[in-house]
C-alpha cells in the first residue's frame, strides 16, 4: 500500500497515517492478518520521525485496527476492527458536528453533504 501524507496539512501526521491505514482497511488494499512495514521502515520509506509512526501504531492498536508483536511485527488485525456499537457512535456524532456546522454555515444544504459523504462512503468501499 503506498502511502501520500501531505506535510503541509493541518492535520498531524501520525492522525494522516493512522487515517490511511484505516483507509486502506476498509477499502480491503489492507487484509486481515497482513504486516505492515516496521516502525523503523515505514520512517524511513516516509521520511518522518519514528515516534510520529509509532504514536500512529499505538493509536491503531488502542484502536483494534492493528496487532502489534515482538516476532511478526505489526499486523493487521488478523480477526477484523470491532464493529460498530454506542461508544462509536457517539463518537462519530461529535466528528461530524463541526464539518455539519461548518457546511451550514458556507450555505450547503442537507442534500449536498449527504451527495458528498455517499460519495466518498462509495469510493472507499468499491476500491
Amino acid at each position: 500500500m503506498l502511502l501520500s501524507l501531505d506535510l503541509q496539512s493541518e492535520t498531524p501526521i501520525y492522525m494522516q497515517l493512522r487515517n490511511k491505514i484505516i483507509e486502506g482497511i476498509a477499502s480491503k488494499q489492507l487484509q486481515p492478518g497482513e504486516a505492515l512495514p516496521s516502525v523503523r521502515v515505514m520512517a524511513a520509506d516516509l521520511g518522518v520521525n519514528m515516534h510520529t509512526i509509532n504514536k500512529a501504531y499505538q493509536l491503531l492498536k488502542q484502536e483494534g485496527f492493528i496487532l502489534i508483536h515482538r516476532q511478526k511485527g505489526v499486523v493487521i488485525h488478523p480477526d477484523g476492527v470491532p464493529l460498530f456499537d454506542d461508544h462509536f457512535t457517539e463518537q462519530l456524532r461529535e466528528q461530524l458536528r463541526p464539518f455539519i456546522s461548518e457546511a451550514i454555515c458556507r450555505g450547503m444544504d442537507e442534500q449536498q453533504f449527504n451527495q458528498i459523504a455517499k460519495e466518498i462512503f462509495e469510493h472507499i468501499s468499491s476500491k
